[in-house]
């Protein structure tokens, strides 16, 4: 099982079974007295847990995080956390809850600590995405980034499959990225290899038996190790994509990370065959765009955007949003490509593997006789 600290100059991760039980200790390690509890409405029981555990540290709780942090629930955090006095946020669940609790840290200058309870891996960054006007738009700064992140497996054993398998590919699609990034490094590329290795083990285990407590944390284990490649390089065409579909149509986050993570793949795959070869060994496939694909259909997992109610006709506009602005990624960003690639996301195309080369044969040599 596996348990470590983890110190950096700008922030601290305990792991392990049982650390919830530190919560109040690390909350005043980094300077809070009373904390405002964060959770989505589906996490207020454990919201509620934690705020017992914190006892006289807890100011109050605020159960209204939802998906792709709109700024109007934002303001009604604020205003509640102004409310009961709160020095201090924690936050605890998936991505929903830990992007509320940046973004109030973020106009407020609190102390965060995260208590993430899916394989989201946004917790070690410092990464906001805000959703205003029907657009997700990303920002970046030091005061984003929570400064206490306590793992707890335990937490993590009561996650429904669906949302299991979906927020584990979600937290592939950071080391994926990551892969192909242009400031990617030796380093990254070792996070990103060891993740994708960890997590589609923790999957296939998990299926097999779902009271496997190691396989649980592995699959934590993979998303924080995700999480520090999306922490460290420039993520590309997938995670914009995504950004899109769930800031602007809706869509729900893991879920369609889950659908057009293996189309940006084999989308990508001409212009980064290193990265897509590396990715295939460490999950363990012949080919890393149709072998993630296969994966996701084998544990259940949501293959196609119509399902998540994306239609056909929205994905013009959607191309046209994904193409306003340029950003980095290593095959050209062009909008026929994009509105290729959506249509068979929405469609639920299967990917096919490319056909084995075969070596070219070679001319046996044609010896004259003398005559």
């Amino acid at each position: 099982m596996h348990s470590f600290e983890h110190d950096s100059d700008t922030s601290r991760t305990v792991f392990g079974t049982g650390t919830v039980s530190r919560v109040a200790d690390e909350l005043r390690r980094m300077g809070g007295r009373r904390a405002l509890v964060l959770s989505t409405p589906g996490q207020r029981g454990l919201a509620t847990l934690v705020a017992g555990v914190l006892g006289d540290a807890t100011a109050g709780v605020f159960d209204g995080a939802v998906a792709h942090t709109p700024v109007e629930v934002t303001e009604v955090a604020l205003a509640r956390a102004t409310e009961v006095g709160a020095d201090s946020v924690v936050s605890v669940g998936g991505g929903s809850t830990t992007g509320l609790g940046k973004a109030l840290a973020a106009r407020t200058g609190m102390p965060h600590l995260v208590v993430p309870t899916t394989y989201a891996g946004s917790e070690v960054t410092s990464l906001l995405g805000e959703t205003a006007g029907g657009e997700k738009v990303t920002r970046t700064g030091p005061e984003i980034l929570p400064q206490v992140v306590l793992y707890d497996v335990a937490l993590t054993t009561s996650l429904p499959w669906p949302v299991t398998v979906t927020s584990a590919v979600n937290a592939m699609a950071h080391a994926v990225e990551a892969l192909y990034a242009p400031d990617r490094t030796a380093d990254t590329d070792d996070l990103a290899s060891r993740s994708l290795g960890t997590l589609a083990d923790g999957l296939s285990a998990l299926q097999s038996d779902a009271d496997d407590l190691d396989a649980r944390a592995d699959l934590l284990l993979g998303a924080w190790l995700a999480g520090r490649c999306l922490a460290t390089v420039t993520m590309g065409l997938h995670h914009k994509l995504c950004h899109t579909l769930g800031g602007s149509f809706g869509l729900p986050h893991a879920a369609t990370h889950t659908v057009v993570l293996p189309h940006a793949m084999a989308h990508n795959a001409p212009a980064a065959p290193a990265a897509m070869a590396t990715a295939a060994a460490s999950l363990g496939v012949d080919d890393a765009p149709s072998g993630l694909q296969a994966l996701v259909a084998r544990l259940g997992g949501p293959t196609d955007l119509h399902r998540l109610g994306f239609e056909l006709a929205d994905v013009p506009r959607a191309a046209d949003l994904a193409t306003a602005r340029p950003y980095p990624n290593p095959r050209p960003v062009e909008h026929d490509g994009i509105v290729g690639l959506l249509t068979h996301a929405t469609e639920g195309t299967t990917i096919p593997a490319p056909a084995p080369t075969t070596p070219a044969r070679t001319a046996t040599p044609q010896i004259e006789e003398n005559r």
